[in-house]
This record gives structure tokens, C-alpha cells and sequence, in this order.
């Protein structure tokens, strides 16, 4: 494929309709994140929750023939591995990022290990016959030129991945306990002279977390693919946790940070056809994210500056008005 090729197809309908859907399982984590950073507890296990979430799915549905039950199982895998991360933090006083470096070897040799034991296999599934989520057709919109291509019959997954983004937002900004899971993180100690129970909070936050970034995972072996993996999520929950910092830990600018994401991956995949060695290509998504991570840390800093020079001259300010009266 030449170059020009290559540019129209970045133009087309297909295109944008694949960026859709690459940033699904980077949106389910990253909106999980923001959730449990919002409560001051920020899920470092993202990553390995998604693993689990994936090999869950797809070892229940094979084994059930439920496709259902096995999402249902992935959320609760999810919310269990979580819920151990909040084990280890809150309750043993572990350090946050050490007991999420841990959960995460934990569901990488996990995963590795039951998938040996049921299968026989240390890679993939692939001799399993797993199910796959429905793909969900739009009635009116897939029958409308270029518009029906972007935004009917993707999986069911990459639907409930933009309503995740309304629902945290409703959640957060609209209801009682999102506003204590706020208070929370902002100030704890506040939050508990008023009569909230923090612990409590922020497990509540690390299993919401961990339900959105199973879910994320799921996508991955149940939409994406038929098949379990190893190493799945193949970062993919680290690079949710920079969109949470990208997107100023807001609901929408997460969102949109997350699709800058699957946008580059989405050009990888594009770039793959030409005649640019693989690494290179490989490294497109990784790449962004963290020169996307490098702008928004000099873009705080300088944020930073501003408001001390501006504290600055207002006290300045203040001193020559308090002299100029003492006159």
C-alpha cells in the first residue's frame, strides 16, 4: 500500500470507525481510574485487572455457553482483584503503586498459570471455543451514508464504553456519594469529621474501577478477539492511567485523551502496510503517550508558575498599598 493510500484511508469512515473501537478497552480502564483517583486512591492494578477480566470472560463463556454470565463473572473477577489492591493499601498499609506493581505480576503469572491448567496451552486459547459479545446495529443511523459506518455495529462494548463516560460524569458530579467520594479524596480528614467512612469509600471507588477496567479487558477477548492471550491488555491499562492525568481528571477530557490513544494506534495499524520496519510502528502508541504525558507536565508547570508570579505581585501589591497608607 502506498503512502497516498494510506492518507485517504486515514479520511474514511472505516478509519474513524476503528479508532472508535481501539479505544474502547482504553476507555473502560480509564474511566475506572478516574474513579478511583477521584477518591484519592488511585488504581495502579489497572493493567492486571484487565487480564483477569479477559482470561475470566473468555474461560467462563467456553466452559458456560453463556456469554452473559461470563461478563458477569469478569466484573466480579474485577472487582475482587481490586478490592485486593484496597486490602493491601487501606488495610495493611502497603505502599499504593508497590501493591499495584504486585496485583499486576499477580494476574500476569495468574492468568499464565490457569490458562496452562485448563487448556494445556502457555500462550493462547485458541483451542477453546469461547463466545463473543453481539455487534449492535442502529436502526435509521446504519442506513445513513458515512454516518451509519462510524456509529452502527460495533460491539456491544464499545457502546457501554461512552455511556461509562455520561454515567461517571452523572455519578461524580449529581449524586450524594459521589460528591463524599470527592470529599474523600480531596480531604479525608475532612470528610471524616464529617461522618464518612473513607475506607469504605474508596473500596466502593477501587471496585467501580475495577468493574470498568474487567470490562475493558473483556472487550479485548470477547469483541476484539474470540480468545485469551497472554499479557493481553499489552499495556493498555497503564496508557488509561495517563489519560486520567491527560484529560484533567475530568469525564469527557478523559474520554478524549483516551481516543488520542486508540487514535495512534489506530495510525499504527494503517502505517503497518508500508515499508517502515515493525518496531517502529509497534511503538507509535507508547510513543504518544508519553510525549502527550511530557506536554501536559510542562503545561502544569508553567500553570504553576503563572499563579506563584501572580501571588506574587499581588502581595507586592498589597505591600506597596499597606506602605503607601502607613505615609
Amino acid at each position: 500500500m502506498s503512502i497516498e493510500l494510506v492518507i485517504k484511508s486515514i479520511f474514511s469512515s472505516l478509519f474513524i470507525a476503528s479508532v472508535i473501537r481501539i479505544s474502547t478497552p482504553i476507555i473502560f480502564p480509564a474511566m475506572g481510574g478516574l474513579v478511583a483517583t477521584a477518591a484519592g486512591v488511585p488504581n495502579m492494578a489497572l493493567e492486571g485487572i484487565m487480564n483477569v477480566g479477559a482470561f475470566t470472560g473468555v474461560m467462563v463463556s467456553a466452559y458456560t455457553g453463556n456469554v452473559w454470565l461470563a461478563i458477569l463473572a469478569g466484573m466480579v473477577a474485577g472487582i475482587m482483584m481490586a478490592l485486593l489492591l484496597g486490602v493491601f493499601h487501606l488495610h495493611f498499609k502497603s505502599d499504593l503503586f508497590i501493591a499495584g506493581l504486585a496485583v499486576n505480576l499477580m494476574s500476569s503469572g495468574g492468568t499464565v498459570f490457569l490458562l496452562y491448567i485448563l487448556t494445556g496451552d502457555k500462550g493462547n486459547s485458541s483451542n477453546l471455543r469461547s463466545l463473543s459479545v453481539p455487534n449492535i446495529d442502529i436502526p435509521l443511523i446504519k442506513d445513513i451514508p458515512f454516518l451509519g459506518d462510524i456509529l452502527s455495529g460495533h460491539p456491544v462494548f464499545t457502546y457501554l464504553a461512552f455511556l461509562s463516560v455520561f454515567l461517571v460524569y452523572i455519578f461524580l458530579y449529581r449524586t450524594r456519594f459521589g460528591t463524599h467520594l470527592r470529599a474523600v479524596g480531596e480531604n479525608p480528614e475532612a470528610a471524616t469529621t464529617l461522618g464518612i467512612n473513607v475506607t469504605r469509600t474508596r473500596l466502593i471507588a477501587l471496585a467501580i474501577s475495577g468493574v470498568l477496567a474487567s470490562l475493558g479487558g473483556m472487550n479485548l477477548s470477547m469483541a476484539y478477539l474470540q480468545l485469551f492471550q497472554k499479557e493481553m491488555a499489552a499495556g493498555r491499562g497503564w496508557i488509561g492511567i495517563a489519560a486520567v492525568h491527560l484529560g484533567a481528571y475530568k469525564p469527557v477530557g478523559v474520554m478524549l485523551a483516551s481516543m488520542l490513544f486508540g487514535f495512534a494506534d489506530a495510525i499504527s495499524n494503517q502505517l503497518g502496510s508500508l515499508n517502515i520496519p515493525s518496531q517502529l510502528v509497534q511503538m507509535i502508541p507508547y510513543a504518544t503517550t508519553v510525549v502527550a504525558l511530557a506536554v501536559y507536565a510542562i503545561q502544569q508547570r508553567q500553570s504553576a508558575l503563572d499563579r506563584m508570579k501572580k501571588y506574587q505581585k499581588e502581595h507586592t501589591d498589597s505591600l506597596a498599598a499597606e506602605a503607601s497608607n502607613v505615609e
